[in-house]
């Protein structure tokens, strides 16, 4: 339920601030006070697209905020919380539409958002019928989801089962499609894995073993140099000329640690050194050993290094094909094998999901059937009950006549074709609503569609004391009306507040008097608003005020003369006041 709208530097709007209650709140003013900005500022709360000309000449921004009462609606609720906005104590969230440099902002809950998604949670909130709504109730779609409406919730259930359903048919079609139609491809596909994973197998590569082949390659290729190398590091640490006179390095090393030693009882750091040398003697006969070990390991092996050049060569040939390391061939051949099994098992999956769609088209035919007996049943009440509206709204010889008609092929909302044809009066043809009825016409059916939607034996199943109330817009609903039947519009829009909040903007003032709280939109110049509308540098300002008692009086007085001083019009005005109170 909307409880306020805060609107600043919007059209003709300076700054407003719109208290909303609930029951009939309606909107009035002059032509060109600026009604339609109210509208206008309810619209950007619920997502619609800005225009940046809107904003007031002579300011830089606009704004509208909006406080709305959400507790107790999950999905709008949750849609907050997704979009990192803050509910607050009193189960209101804040909407703010800002307009500034041409572009346009939004915020829910104190959050930056898409304008999006307030257009997410408007329709979760807000109903608005104006012009463009009367179109789209001329619409098949349209008059099916008022009849599936007004069947019920349990009726809604069936549909959204059915919705389920057919939504994943439509997957599996479109999965089974692709995968027929790429047949030859996985054909191949499967061919090149299996050539591969063969290869690789016949060749049988190890983790690493590139790394490993190439290092002994480059041994044996280097043989004699690497056995050169290593004899004369040996002859240098621990090799001797044959009649002993030169002396090695741990030879040297030993008569440093003897001479440090022999004096070592003199000074104990001297020790300390001669026992480090003794340690680097040591080691050097370590390192000798470990030399010569690698001397006679050392072999030149001309056969050996064919046999690694030849392996070198299977395994360079994978990996041009399939990686550039033995790992990363490894790696392939792995995921090679999942796909594979993924592609053998394409007959599997297309098996199985052709059962599927058998399974669903029998569920889908069985909830069609469903859903067409239960349409069937509630057309005929809904007629009636629209007729018997349209009977108040001055449409005494005017009913509506649904139809249910069985397709030759079930949709996405089952198989039935809903039509609402009209009789304007008695004696004329049915005619379908979108082209046998004037504007006038469709406004009080669609009046008379609310009421009977909002008061039907499934709406009142569905609603609690701690239902949220949603609310209703109407723009211009009482369009071509007037007298007995302006009267009706009124009362039928009054009922319609019992349970739900209803705005309205009008013209009329037999709509007008049976409003619970009543807001007149008037308009003054100002000349310090920086830009002009005319060539007297002033500019039009409209503000937003609640009027009540006498001051209602002399508005309804304005509607219906012109005059808010006509002593004749102010009787008239007290009268409709009165009568409205009685006919509620």
């Amino acid at each position: 339920m909307l409880e306020e709208i805060a609107i600043e530097n919007l059209g003709v709007i300076r700054s407003a601030r719109v208290p909303l209650s609930d029951g009939l709140t309606v909107i009035t003013g002059e032509t060109g006070a600026g009604k339609t900005m109210v509208l206008t500022g309810l619209n950007l709360l619920m997502g619609a697209k800005a225009d940046p000309q809107s904003v007031r000449p002579g300011a830089s921004s606009a704004a509208v905020e909006g406080r709305v009462r959400v507790s107790g609606r999950d999905a709008v609720l949750g849609r907050v919380d997704e979009a990192g906005g803050e509910v607050e104590d009193d189960g209101t969230v804040v909407i703010l539409r800002t307009i500034a440099d041409g572009r346009s902002r939004a915020h829910l809950g104190g959050r930056a958002v898409p304008q999006g998604v307030l257009a997410e949670i408007a329709e979760d909130l807000f109903t608005v019928h104006g012009q463009a709504d009367q179109l789209r109730l001329r619409t098949s779609g349209k008059q099916r989801d008022a009849l599936d409406t007004f069947v019920g919730p349990a009726h809604q259930r069936v549909l959204a089962a059915y919705r389920a359903a057919w939504t994943e048919r439509g997957g599996l079609l479109a999965e089974i499609t692709d995968l027929e139609a790429r047949g030859a491809e996985r054909a191949r596909e499967v061919e090149l894995l299996r050539i591969g994973l063969e290869e690789i197998e016949r060749v049988d590569p190890q983790t690493g073993e590139d790394v490993e082949l190439q290092a002994l390659i480059e041994r044996l290729s280097n043989a004699e140099a690497l056995r050169t190398a290593a004899t004369e590091a040996h002859e240098a640490v621990a090799g001797e000329d044959a009649d002993g006179a030169r002396e090695n390095a741990i030879a040297l090393v030993e008569r440093a640690r003897r001479a440090l030693d022999a004096a070592a009882h003199s000074d104990a750091a001297l020790g300390a050194l001669a026992t480090r040398f003794a340690e680097v003697g040591y080691l050097l006969s370590d390192v000798a050993t470990d030399v010569a070990a690698y001397v006679d390991d050392l072999q030149a092996d001309p056969a050996g290094l064919e046999t690694a050049h030849n392996r070198m060569a299977e395994l360079n040939a994978l990996t041009r094909s399939y990686g550039e390391s033995i790992d990363a061939v490894l790696q392939w051949a792995s995921d090679a094998g999942l796909r594979l099994l993924d592609l053998d098992d394409g007959g599997d999956r297309l098996t199985s999901m052709r059962a599927r769609v058998e399974e669903l088209d029998g569920e889908l035919n069985r909830l069609a059937e469903i859903l067409t007996a239960e349409r069937s049943r509630g057309a005929s009440d809904l007629a009636t009950a629209v007729t018997n509206e349209l009977h108040g709204l001055a449409m005494g010889g005017a009913h509506l006549v649904v139809t249910v008609d069985r397709l030759d092929q079930p949709g996405p909302f089952g198989a039935d074709q809903v039509t609402f044809l009209l009789v304007p009066h008695p004696g004329a043809p049915e005619r379908p609503l979108g082209k046998g009825a004037s504007g006038g016409e469709l406004s009080r059916v669609m009046l008379a569609l609310e009421v009977a939607l909002a008061t039907s034996g499934g709406a009142a199943a569905a609603r609690t004391a701690e239902t949220p109330r949603s609310t209703f817009v109407f723009d211009e609903v009482d369009a071509g009306v007037g007298g007995r039947a302006a009267v009706e519009v009124g009362r039928r829009l009054a009922q319609l507040g019992r349970t739900t909040q209803v705005v309205v903007v009008t013209h009329l003032a037999q709509v007008a008097a049976f409003a619970d709280a009543h807001l007149v939109v008037t308009k003054s110049s100002d000349g310090d608003a920086g830009a002009s509308d005319g060539d007297d540098g002033m500019i039009t300002v409209t503000g937003v005020r609640e009027v009540t008692a006498d001051a209602r009086v002399r508005e309804l007085a304005r509607m219906l003369s012109g005059q808010d001083d006509s002593e004749t019009a102010r009787t008239h005005a007290l009268e409709l006041l009165e009568s409205s109170v009685v006919g509620r």
